[in-house]
């Protein structure tokens, strides 16, 4: 039986995090939350609860929180990893079918919405596609979903990431996965809309800043 930790990013998620990570343990996965310097009642309410989490004194932005989470899990002995976000989008009941397949070898499986799901005609959808496109070009492999913050990491990947990660989000990340020769897979999973909370994506200009970083990333840093 592998060991694993679910890694939870948290920043402003005081209403989903009560749900959230219930349901995590309901499926027997222990978890760790990281505050990323929550301004609302996020640090109260992980103490309330009770629920394993670290408090950043900064906010050091998502990458930053991954690889915090990546070193803990390393630094316990953990088998695997998994990154859910902290609001709820991602329902736990897939974190099976990730480990199922690190089990079966692989090692950094991706959680994708459109292995049998057409995406829509979106402008995110479109930012998307180019991603997928840049990924393509770079590394001469298809995938597609890669945004998609629901991730697994086997140990040689969690080891890599824990002592080496530089990256500014998932697509570079998995660019970086392809061109390093790890085994790769993306599994069909069913994400939740966001109910409660605001995605650090609703400001339109914050989007295109992301948008460009990465294409930079992917194109000429990986």
């Amino acid at each position: 039986m592998v060991k694993v930790l679910v890694i939870v990013p948290a920043h402003n998620e005081e209403l989903a995090l009560p749900e959230l990570i219930p349901n995590i343990h309901s499926y027997g996965w222990e978890s760790l939350v990281i505050n990323d310097c929550s301004t609302d009642g996020t640090a109260e309410l992980l103490d309330q609860h009770g629920f394993n989490h670290l408090d950043l004194v900064n906010n050091v932005g998502l990458a930053g929180v991954t690889q915090i989470g990546f070193m803990y899990a390393y630094e316990h002995g953990y088998d695997v990893a998994i990154v859910t976000d902290g609001d709820g989008q991602h329902p736990p009941k897939y974190i099976s079918t990730l480990i199922k397949s690190i089990e079966e070898g692989y090692d950094y499986v991706v959680g994708s919405r459109f292995i049998n799901e057409k995406k829509p005609i979106t402008m995110r959808m479109i930012g998307s596609r180019l991603l997928c496109l840049a990924i393509k070009l770079k590394t001469g492999k298809t995938v597609t979903d890669p945004t998609s913050g629901m991730r697994a990491l086997g140990s040689k990947v969690l080891k890599d990431f824990a002592e080496n990660m530089n990256f500014i989000a998932e697509p570079d990340a998995l660019t970086y996965i392809i061109k390093k020769g790890y085994k790769y897979k993306e599994v069909q999973v069913e994400m939740e809309e966001r109910t409660v909370g605001v995605s650090y994506f609703h400001n339109p200009l914050k989007s295109i800043h992301f948008m460009f970083n990465v294409l930079m990333s992917i194109l000429f840093l990986r």
